[in-house]
């Protein structure tokens, strides 16, 4: 498949946050460490070589954690290096959504993947290793609980409420009987049955069955997996936790930074809190709004659940990771965290954007050609496209061009033969007047021409829902499955191929 790029400005689906962070506008210097450049991470190196990390801690645990799954040689090899002091981490993450849930869970994964080559290639001496961050303790079930596949939604229900990573997964044969039907009999169908099958029928929660079903993905790649929801890893974060829950140390900070982003008329990303960890209570994950000891602290570190803000700072005490990968949601809240770091005297990561993908089929690629649009043109409001379509292909039969003009002669004319200045005022109104008129005939011409063509103003709004699924980006609805189906293991091959995480364009890929 092709690549093509589109600066994100061009497509007008990013806020101004991001595309000024994509230029690297020198006013959101503040805010982070550093922007990405392949050159920069040279000083990262030599910052996070100063960091004091528990690497024989972290190795052991991700040796732990991971012995649950089969995971590749590549994989292992990377859980050993981590021992060592030049080896470095390039990190992302997500919510264990469901079957991977929307296609960006893809791209977040070989974007990060990639980056860790690029690096490699940059700087030989040291070692790079790909993480995904599960958010095992996220709480939100609605939101990973289902995926919508060829027009239909599929949802495992279940009444089990708190962290979702610890959920078991009694009644999901059900959801992936559902799913093999709707898919079919084909080869890569019954592979992916099979995929599905051994990671939630085999594995005792969706912790578990989500790491499976990473490390069968991307295994090769040297991808490692790990889960925050982890009493030893917590216990290296016992400080962060004191500070935050017994002395609200890092609300006003992040306060201060949310303000100066207002005040450069950007919105805050995230909501922040005085305390900002919930508490973990059997099966419920709550605010904390009861006082806690210090003691309670030390002895039960793995109780306390960091939320959105205070999730990074988490990651990066334990990590001795170089950059970030993230949506621009993402992007957004790790903007309002360089101080509380910065306090904290742990390196802040350089913000990659994740890569953003538009696929296109053969035939809507042949379908988007024959109505005479451009792949920029996709990004156009549906309506707009519509006209576009009769304007281009009836422009001599329903333009008024020609008669707006030959009105402004009549008009003009009359000017020159008036003397009072108030008849020639009550001309130029006149001549509004019939230019509104034509206007409006203009728009009833483009509306019969749209009655007479309603085949292929159909055709446009199916191709915009294709693509743009509820008006969303096809990556944000879509799974990975349909392009499973059609192209098999390769097509992960394929975008590993068309992705370069340092290159800040919109991708859209076809044939």
């Amino acid at each position: 498949m092709k690549a093509y790029r589109i600066p994100y400005k061009k497509t007008n689906l990013s806020s101004r946050l991001i595309i000024d962070y994509i230029n690297q506008e020198e006013k959101l210097q503040p805010f982070i460490n550093h922007f990405p450049d392949l050159d920069v991470f040279q000083k990262q190196i030599e910052q996070q070589s100063k960091n004091n990390i528990n690497r024989e801690l972290l190795s052991s645990v991700l040796e732990k954690q991971n012995s649950v799954v089969s995971v590749s040689e590549q994989s292992e090899i990377n859980i050993q290096l981590i021992k060592e002091n030049n080896t470095f981490t390039v990190t992302t993450g997500h919510q264990l959504s469901l079957f991977t849930g929307p296609l960006y869970f893809f791209y977040k994964i070989i974007s990060a993947i990639n980056l860790a080559e690029k690096l490699k290639e940059k700087y030989p001496v040291n070692n790079f290793v790909p993480i995904f961050w599960m958010a095992t303790e996220d709480h939100d079930f609605q939101e990973i609980n289902h995926i919508n596949l060829f027009g239909k939604k599929i949802e495992w229900n279940s009444r089990q409420e708190g962290p979702v990573g610890r959920m078991n997964l009694n009644n999901i044969k059900e959801v992936i009987d559902e799913l093999k039907n709707i898919m079919g009999e084909s080869k890569h169908a019954e592979q992916l049955v099979d995929i599905f099958h051994n990671a939630y029928l085999k594995h005792k929660n969706l912790s578990d069955a989500t790491r499976y079903l990473i490390n069968y993905l991307f295994g090769d790649y040297g991808i490692v997996v790990i889960d925050g929801d982890d009493k030893e890893l917590k216990r290296e974060f016992i400080p962060y936790i004191k500070k935050d829950i017994l002395e609200n140390a890092f609300f006003k900070k992040i306060e201060q930074s949310s303000i100066n982003l207002t005040k450069m008329m950007y919105t805050p990303q995230a909501f922040f809190r005085e305390i900002n960890f919930f508490k973990l209570l059997d099966d419920h994950r709550v605010l904390i709004t009861e006082a806690i000891s210090e003691e309670e602290i030390d002895a039960y570190p793995e109780r306390f659940s960091p939320n959105v803000l205070l999730r990074p700072l988490y990651q990066e005490s334990i990590l001795p990771n170089l950059a970030y990968v993230g949506g621009s949601a993402e992007i957004g809240y790790w903007l309002q965290l360089k101080s509380i770091f910065d306090y904290s005297n742990i390196p802040f990561p350089i913000l990659i954007l994740r890569n953003s993908i538009l696929i296109i089929s053969d035939k809507q690629k042949k379908k988007l050609d024959s109505f005479n649009f451009n792949l920029l043109d996709l990004f156009k409001d549906e309506h707009v496209l519509q006209k576009q379509y009769i304007m281009s292909k009836s422009i001599s039969d329903i333009s008024i061009l020609n008669e707006k003009q030959a009105m402004i002669r009549i008009y003009s004319s009359l000017l020159d033969k008036a003397i009072d200045q108030g008849v020639k005022n009550h001309i130029k109104s006149e001549l509004n007047k019939q230019l509104k008129i034509l206007d409006r005939l203009g728009l009833k011409f483009i509306r019969l021409a749209k009655q007479k063509d309603k085949s292929a103003i159909n055709q446009i709004s199916k191709l915009k829902k294709q693509l743009f699924p509820n008006n969303n980006l096809q990556e944000r609805y879509d799974t990975f499955i349909p392009f499973y189906l059609e192209h098999g293991e390769n097509f992960i091959k394929i975008l590993k191929q068309s992705l370069n995480p340092l290159d800040s364009n919109f991708v859209v890929l076809t044939n």
